[in-house]
């Protein structure tokens, strides 16, 4: 099974609160979400990726109601530090996701090239991320917007061009994110320092996960960070505020 041109949506089971227990490594509602909850993810995931699958990201992102800020074009390839570029990013809706609430926004087939397009710093403050997308590199009269009901979700490939407009409405929008690369590819840290963007995410102690099979690069490093994130959610999972995306 190919991304194809946009994305997959379907149903699922959504843990809006899971119990904080014994897990293999310590993370509790996340690993649970990632390893046990959502098997039936990782099967999809797989028929992108491959077998072998690093968990590198567990995240739950918030845009608050009337204030949530907009996402600009981007691709995600632009921002993170695994070598070869390589990711399925799975975003599940834990609010009622509209177009008035600050949707995520796709071009449709612009991964297919598996090229990174030209971006450039963009510092505004109604902006989450400063890495924006020239507009010559392609046709934002072909987006389209992924509306999701609580329990939806939506994959995406690390090159998709997407983004998200501000969150005008009453009602806020929250998502659970997963995201996924390959075994055969290395998340190098010492990448993180020649970024030039302004993500709140602490990108270098991301822990990984390995979720299945092995590790074939034989370079990932399944220690580091997981200290910190078993600190940061030992009391259990609240909503993050000011964690657009």
């Amino acid at each position: 099974m190919a991304l194809g041109t946009l994305c997959i949506v379907l149903h699922g089971h959504l843990p809006y609160v899971l119990h904080h227990g014994s897990y293999p490594h310590g993370e509790a509602w996340l690993y649970e979400a990632a390893a046990e909850t959502y098997l039936p993810i990782l099967d999809m995931v797989g028929e992108v990726l491959g077998p072998d699958l690093v968990l590198w990201i567990t995240r739950v992102l918030c845009k608050p109601p009337i204030k949530g800020r907009e996402v600009p074009w981007h691709q995600d390839g632009e921002y993170w530090p695994m070598r070869p570029l390589a990711t399925c990013s799975v975003w599940i809706a834990v609010d009622p996701v509209s177009e008035a609430n600050g949707c995520m926004r796709f071009i449709p087939g612009s991964h297919k090239q598996q090229e990174l397009y030209r971006h450039h710093q963009a510092n505004r403050d109604n902006l989450v991320l400063n890495l924006e997308l020239d507009r010559d590199q392609f046709d934002e009269s072909a987006a389209v917007n992924v509306e999701l009901e609580p329990g939806e979700m939506s994959l995406h490939d690390v090159r998709m061009i997407h983004g998200s407009l501000a969150n005008t409405s009453g009602q806020r929008r929250a998502a659970l994110i997963l995201r996924y690369m390959p075994a055969t590819s290395h998340y190098d840290r010492s990448l993180v320092a020649q970024r030039k963007d302004n993500s709140p995410f602490n990108i270098f102690d991301q822990p990984l996960w390995l979720m299945r099979g092995r590790d074939r690069s034989g370079k990932n490093d399944f220690a580091h960070g997981h200290e910190l994130w078993k600190r940061r959610y030992a009391g259990g999972l609240a909503l993050p505020k000011g964690s657009e995306g």
